[in-house]
C-alpha cells in the first residue's frame, strides 16, 4: 500500500483500500464487496462500495504506481511485456462492455465482459502491469448506453489490438525497462500493432495464424506460413526448450527463417524473420513473426516465444487467488478501481514468492515457493478471520434482509410490467 497510499487525499478511503487488497489476498470463497467489508470488520459494506464508486481517487494514477513498483522488483532491459485479453461471464446487459462474444474462458461466444491486460515478465518474476476493459462497437455506437454506465465521452471504438498498443506505449513512455513484446494471434496478425512496436524499436516475437501471409524473396512473393513449414526439409529442425514447466523442461522442434521481408516499411531497418515451433509429439504447429533493431539469435527468440505463456499463468493466478473475475460492478470507473486493486494484490504475491526465491539458495529439496503458496501462507500467518459470533450473526441477517428487498423489488417490477395495457 506504501507505493500508492499517497493518492487518497482522506484517511477513510485509504484505509479501505487497504483492507479492500488484504480482503482479496483473504481466504474467502466469492470477494465482492459484502464478503470483503465482513472480512474487514464493517457491520455493512457502503465504505467498499463507496470507494468502487464515489470515493475520489485515480486508479490509472494509482496503476501507474504499481507499475513503478513491479518494474523497480522486476524490470531489466531484456524484460517482455505480454498482452493477452480475458473474459468474465455475466448476465443482463447493463455491466460495462457485456455483449455475446466470444471469450477463451468458456471457449465459445457467452454472454461476457472482456479485459485486454498488459503483464511484465522479468529477471525472476511476473504480473500484470496494466489493464483496459473492451468496449464492443455495440456500445461505443449507443451513447445512451455508454452514459448510463459512465463511459467517459471521448472513449471510442478501438480494438484489442489498439488497447495492447495504447498500454505498451504508456509503459515505454513511462520509462518501463523493455526489450521485448509477446502476444498470440489476436495481436500479431494486425500489421498496424506490428508497425507500432517497430515504431518503438522493441523486438517482438508475436504468434500468427498458419494463414498467415509471409512475405519472401524481397515482398514480390507471400506465402502462407503452413506452406513454408510443409516445404522445410528435416535439416532445418533443431529442439530447444522453451523455458522449465511444471513438469520440466519444454521442449520443442523449432525452425527460423531469416529471409522474411519488411511489410512495407520504408524506414524499417530491422531484422524480420519467422519462427516455427512443432510439438514433438503431436507435430502441431505454431507460427510467429519476429522482428529485432538489431541482431538476435534462436536462443533469444525460442526464450521470447515461451515467456508469452507468462501472462497465462497470471490470469490464473489472478481469478484463483485474488478474485479477478469475481467483482458485481457495472460502471466504468468501478470496473478500472476493482481491476487495479486485484492488480495490486496479484503483485503482493509475485513480489513475495520472488523475494523468497532470492533468500532461499539452499537445496533443501522443496519448490520454489508459488503464488498460491504464499497467499495460504499470508492466510496462516498474517491474515486473521473475525471469529466474533454476533458480526457473522449481524452479516447473515443483513444478507437475507437486502435479498428480502431485493425479491419485493423484482416481484413488484414483474407485476407492474404484467398489468401494463
Amino acid at each position: 500500500m506504501g507505493c500508492f497510499a499517497g493518492r487518497f487525499a482522506r484517511v477513510e478511503p485509504r484505509r479501505a483500500a487497504g483492507q479492500f487488497v488484504s480482503g482479496l489476498l483473504a481466504d474467502l470463497e466469492v470477494k465482492t464487496c459484502w464478503q470483503l467489508a465482513e472480512q474487514a470488520g464493517h457491520a455493512r459494506p457502503d465504505a467498499m462500495q463507496r470507494l468502487l464508486y464515489r470515493a475520489v481517487w485515480d486508479a490509472d494514477a494509482v496503476r501507474d504506481d504499481l507499475r513503478r513498483l513491479i518494474t523497480r522488483r522486476f524490470g531489466c532491459p531484456d524484460a517482455v511485456l505480454t498482452v493477452d485479453e480475458t473474459g468474465d461471464l455475466k448476465k443482463g446487459i447493463h455491466t460495462v462492455g457485456v455483449q455475446r462474444q466470444y471469450t477463451g474462458t468458456a471457449g465459445r461466444i457467452e454472454n461476457s465482459q472482456v479485459g485486454v491486460f498488459l503483464g511484465y515478465a522479468g529477471t525472476d518474476g511476473h504480473t500484470l502491469i496494466d489493464r483496459r476493459v473492451y468496449l464492443p462497437a455495440s456500445w461505443t455506437d449507443d451513447r445512451d448506453r455508454c452514459q448510463a454506465a459512465g463511459v467517459p465521452d471521448d472513449i471510442e471504438f478501438a480494438t484489442k489490438p489498439e488497447l495492447a498498443a495504447e498500454m505498451i506505449t504508456a509503459a515505454l513512455e513511462a520509462g518501463v525497462p523493455a526489450g521485448w513484446v509477446a502476444a498470440d494471434e489476436v495481436y500479431g496478425n494486425s500489421a498496424t500493432f506490428r508497425a507500432g512496436l517497430r515504431a518503438h524499436e522493441i523486438g517482438y516475437v508475436l504468434a500468427v495464424s498458419r494463414g498467415h501471409l509471409v512475405p519472401i524473396d524481397g515482398g514480390r512473393t507471400r506465402i502462407r506460413a503452413d506452406r513454408i513449414a510443409a516445404d522445410l526439409p528435416a535439416s532445418a529442425w533443431q529442439r530447444r526448450s522453451a523455458g522449465a514447466g511444471s513438469k520440466g523442461p519444454r521442449f520443442y522442434d523449432w525452425a527460423w527463417l531469416d529471409d522474411v521481408c519488411t511489410d512495407a516499411d520504408p524506414d524499417d531497418s530491422g531484422r524480420h524473420s519467422l519462427l516455427i515451433r512443432k510439438n514433438t509429439t503431436t507435430d502441431e504447429l505454431a507460427f510467429y513473426r519476429c522482428w529485432t533493431p538489431g541482431p538476435a539469435t534462436l536462443a533469444q527468440l525460442v526464450r521470447v516465444a515461451g515467456i508469452r505463456w507468462s501472462i497465462e499463468e497470471s490470469f490464473q493466478a489472478a481469478k484463483g487467488q485474488v478474485g479477478l473475475d469475481q467483482h458485481q460492478v457495472r460502471r466504468w470507473d468501478s470496473w478500472h478501481r476493482f481491476t487495479t486493486l486485484a492488480l495490486a494484490a496479484l503483485a503482493v504475491l509475485a513480489i513475495c514468492a520472488a523475494e523468497a526465491t532470492h533468500q532461499d539458495h539452499t537445496d533443501n529439496g522443496l519448490i520454489k515457493l508459488t503464488v498460491n503458496e504464499v497467499r495460504r501462507l499470508i492466510n496462516a500467518c498474517i491474515i486473521r478471520p473475525i471469529s466474533d459470533i454476533a458480526h457473522h450473526l449481524h452479516w447473515s441477517g443483513w444478507r437475507r434482509r437486502h435479498q428480502a428487498r431485493a425479491r419485493r423489488a423484482h416481484y413488484t417490477r414483474r407485476l407492474n410490467l404484467e398489468l401494463q395495457p
